[in-house]
């Protein structure tokens, strides 16, 4: 039984069916001028179309990319490299393609990385947030709506308004986030969003940047006049497609299926806290005001000899869950989100990431959770 959706989504029969029809009957290049590739090109620039229509934005904002990753670098590279940002601001529990991007700019550029202060269930510190961006330098601040690991809201309009009063780009990765939450985004002044199909049951390969028109952004890709000249190479069109698809049926059912986890979420809480009484949830993920309605982490009441083991036990009883990021899937080194925020005490017991869709059932978290307390109890 399937708990990692945070990693990625099982893909909709619909979506599924929709891309294999383009698959067989519109194969042309949509760069191409002959009839093959203008149907491509048309069916492409529908679902342009429709995307930017869920955000409240022109179509000429939405640039297809390879997916989160790639958006989230096309934005901050070309920030620090063309428009004149010389610091940037983000937090320690960002997804590591901002980290690590943040990085490689300081090393190239010789930028000034500042990382703002959070609480002990990993939420931004606003006083200190304002006070950062103060400073003279040209910035740009990279903070997520939704941290993958511990399932936090960040309140992205609040952000974008200190960022817009104090002159500041906003870059927020919104890859947990779309298609699962409503973003409007002439409500909300930021400049650049990430987003990847993947996780709201979509095709993996394809996402989209938003970039706010005439900000000034150049390409990170170079070789063609793909995507409005930001990003060269040949268009996936049936992984776009793809994308369009999943997006639509999710805002379309948001209301239900939404409703539907937030039950599934609750019962799983309901059913650890009565069952493994001593165990911890992490972060604001156990708050439904504060954190998403698709995740949970937990850090279960385990002693450390059994922590190493629980992953692969879990995997044995055809448990599929993870204990962070699915990119970091093969390290052995700690949660650098845990890390930031938990004590010592609850770092040396195993943390599990439980991640819910559509798909999953009650009947699965029983089984889940009586696994969990077997475990214990061995």
């Amino acid at each position: 039984m399937y708990f990692d959706s945070a990693a990625t989504t099982q893909l909709r029969p619909e979506v599924v069916a929709k891309m294999t029809e383009v698959l067989n009957q519109n194969f042309g290049n949509p760069s191409s001028t002959h009839s093959y590739g203008r149907s491509a090109k048309a069916i492409m620039e529908q679902c342009r179309k429709n995307i930017a229509s869920y955000f409240n934005v022109s179509a000429a904002e939405i640039i297809f990319t390879s997916g989160g990753t790639e958006a989230d670098n096309l934005a901050m590279r070309s920030a620090v490299r063309d428009l004149g940002v010389t610091e940037i601001i983000t937090s320690r529990i960002e997804h590591h393609a901002v980290l690590h991007t943040a990085l490689q700019l300081q090393s190239e550029y010789d930028i000034d990385v500042t990382y703002v202060q959070l609480d002990e269930k990993g939420t931004v510190d606003f006083t200190h947030f304002e006070e950062l961006l103060k400073s003279d330098s040209k910035k740009l601040v990279s903070l997520m709506h939704i941290n993958n690991e511990i399932g936090n809201i960040l309140d992205i309009k609040r952000v974008a308004q200190l960022c817009n009063k104090h002159d500041a780009l906003f870059h927020t990765d919104t890859v947990q986030s779309v298609g699962h939450f409503n973003i409007d985004l002439q409500e909300i002044p930021l400049d650049f969003l990430a987003a990847s199909a993947h996780k709201f049951h979509g095709p993996k390969g394809v996402g989209f940047c938003f970039v706010r028109a005439a900000s000034g952004l150049k390409p990170l890709i170079f070789g063609g006049e793909q995507e409005r000249g930001y990003r060269a190479g040949t268009e996936s069109l049936h992984n776009i497609v793809g994308l369009d698809e999943a997006l639509k049926i999710a805002y379309q059912n948001l209301e239900e299926e939404s409703t539907y986890i937030k039950d599934l979420k609750q019962y799983f809480v309901d059913s650890l806290t009565e069952k493994l009484p001593n165990c911890h949830f992490n972060g604001e993920c156990c708050n439904p005001e504060k954190s998403t309605y698709t995740l949970l982490n937990v850090c279960l009441p385990l002693p450390p000899e059994k922590a190493a083991m629980l992953q692969f036990q879990l995997d044995l009883k055809g448990i599929a869950c993870s204990k962070g990021s699915a990119c970091q899937s093969g390290s052995a080194m700690a949660s650098h989100v845990l890390t930031e925020i938990l004590q010592d005490d609850l770092l040396k017991r195993p943390s599990v990431r439980f991640s819910l869709s559509k798909y999953n059932t009650k009947e699965e978290i029983d089984y889940v959770v009586q696994t969990l307390c077997e475990f214990a109890k061995s």
